[in-house]
Order: C-alpha cells, then structure tokens, then sequence
C-alpha cells in the first residue's frame, strides 16, 4: 500500500497519521510487517486538496480479504490521507 500525506504537515502530525492507518490495520485484523516512508517531499502533477506536494508512505501489511473494503471505507473517511493506493502482491512460486 502507498499513502500520500500533505508534505507541509509537520514531522509529528504525518507520525501520528500514519500511526493511524497502521492502528487501523491492526483494527481490521491485519498486520503491518514494514511502513516508512518513500518520498519526504514530492511535486504532484496536480493538486491534491490545494497541496502540490506530498509525503509518500509505503507499508506493507497482510489483511484479511474480507476486511479490504473495510479498510478502504476508514482510509476514505480520513481527511488527512490525501490518497492511497492498495496493491495485491501475488505469492512467488519457487521453481526448483
């Protein structure tokens, strides 16, 4: 998963954000194996809630399917989170 948080925020408000997605996995049933941050300061192509930049988190984190839309719905309530993107990551199938 990757967020993007408003990059004029402070360094202890974007902390206690993305404390907050990493609380809500554990509420959904998931588990966070890694977050940090991939971008501090990026340039948008285009605004975001009037913010041309933003700060990019990457985590990684294991959910229960059922829980994804749940998951989503709470991301799309907070308004701090100024995007989000969910990717699946396949299993890799060792061949020996």
């Amino acid at each position: 998963m990757v967020f993007i948080l408003d990059a004029r925020l402070s360094d202890g408000e974007k902390t206690e954000i993305s404390k907050q997605v990493t609380d809500l996995v554990a509420k959904v049933g998931g588990k966070v194996l890694n977050c940090a941050v991939w971008f501090e300061r990026q340039k948008m192509a285009f605004a975001l809630k009037k913010a041309w930049e933003g700060a990019y988190y990457l985590m990684n984190a294991e959910l229960p399917g059922a829980e994804i839309a749940r998951f989503r719905k709470e991301l799309l309530i907070n308004e701090r989170v100024l995007r989000f993107l969910i990717v699946k990551q396949e299993e890799l199938k060792v061949v020996a």
